[in-house]
């Protein structure tokens, strides 16, 4: 994942933010109302020269809050920084913390993700037998009807020719499913491999940066950070739990891409009834969208990949072996995120 096609989301955007417009609207609300229930109350105290001496002075501050950058991002640093506390109370904003459930999620993603391999890989042995079995008995009905046909015997004939014939129809069918089912196996098998990967990352991250965090968080206090903003200079501490959060939104995104995809495929094994050689057109039209869609988050240019190795003929697809374990990179996918370090 690279940091620089990731886009941050806005204060607005974050549980904080919503916070924050409530907070805003009852505010604007609230002084709204003084202002025309106590207007002329306000406009009677201020008619003296020194109560408007007071009400200049106070203006002026006002002013240089608004014009002057600097105290337009103290102020607007120092409203974040309340409605975020406000938000903790009642939601998990922490980015760790955040962090800490997504491994959770995937641990579980993980178990659930490779039982559904298990029953996938059952069911293809099945399909594959099943396809197996049609092609003999399509083999042995052509032979029946040749020797009908060198006996004379039009009734045998036609009816084991047609019974060859109803056969060769299913197994295209059964041939179409069980490729479909190969992109799922691939697919599933690949998502599997690269949230090890994923999960591995995340729990390094964690471990890591949870210590770094707090490091920076007592060497950095909320008046020095407030300095910063005055001065101008970047932030250490907003920054880091910047890095943080866009790890977190990465990472949700990827798991709800995986949920999504065993959701989709979950319902498209359910639809197939391979007792009876039936499947659903609808679990069909649900894969092939995800086909057509664009790059895959978990999959990256594999997706592609995959798909052309699914529907090429001579790349046979071993059942029988084990889900390959990732080979851990040296370099965590995320460490570029906290290249401003």
């Amino acid at each position: 994942m690279d940091k620089n096609n990731f886009k941050p989301r806005s204060f607005w955007a974050k549980p904080e933010g919503t916070t924050g417009m409530v907070f805003g609207v009852a505010i604007i609300a609230a002084l709204a109302f003084v202002g025309v229930t106590f207007g002329a109350a306000i406009i009677a105290f201020f008619n003296t020269i020194l109560k408007i001496g007071i009400l200049a002075v106070a203006l002026a501050v006002l002013l240089y809050v608004v014009i002057d950058p600097r105290m337009r991002n103290l102020v607007w640093y120092g409203y974040k920084s309340i409605m975020r506390f406000i938000t903790g109370l009642f939601v998990q904003i922490d980015p760790i913390g955040i962090l800490k459930s997504y491994v959770e999620d995937l641990k579980d993603n993980l178990r659930k993700m490779n039982k559904q391999v298990g029953i996938l890989r059952g069911q293809m042995h099945k399909l594959r037998e099943i396809i197996k079995n049609n092609e003999r008995q399509i083999q042995s009905n052509l032979n029946l009807a040749n020797r009908a046909k060198q006996q004379d015997k039009k009734n045998i004939m036609i009816l084991k020719s047609r019974k060859a014939g109803r056969l060769k129809d299913s197994n295209m069918k059964l041939g179409d499913l069980y490729k479909k089912m190969e992109i799922l196996y691939r697919v599933l098998t690949k998502m599997y491999e690269n949230s090890e990967i994923l999960l591995e990352d995340v729990k390094d991250q964690v471990m890591v940066k949870e210590q770094e965090r707090k490091a920076i968080r007592a060497s950095h206090s909320a008046m020095k950070s407030a300095m910063n903003i005055i001065s101008g200079n970047n932030d250490k501490r907003e920054m880091f739990d910047m890095a943080l959060e866009a790890i977190a939104d990465d990472v949700s995104q990827k798991v709800g891409e995986m949920e999504r995809f065993m959701e989709m495929s979950t319902n498209f094994m359910d639809s197939v009834d391979l007792q009876n050689g039936v499947f659903e057109e609808e679990g069909l039209k649900m894969l092939e969208m995800w086909e057509k869609e664009g790059t895959s988050l978990l999959l990256g240019d594999e997706k592609e990949h995959l798909l052309e190795e699914a529907n090429d003929d001579r790349m046979e697809l071993d059942l029988d072996a084990p889900i390959k374990k990732p080979i851990p990179e040296h370099k965590n996918q995320y460490d570029n995120f906290f290249d401003f370090e």
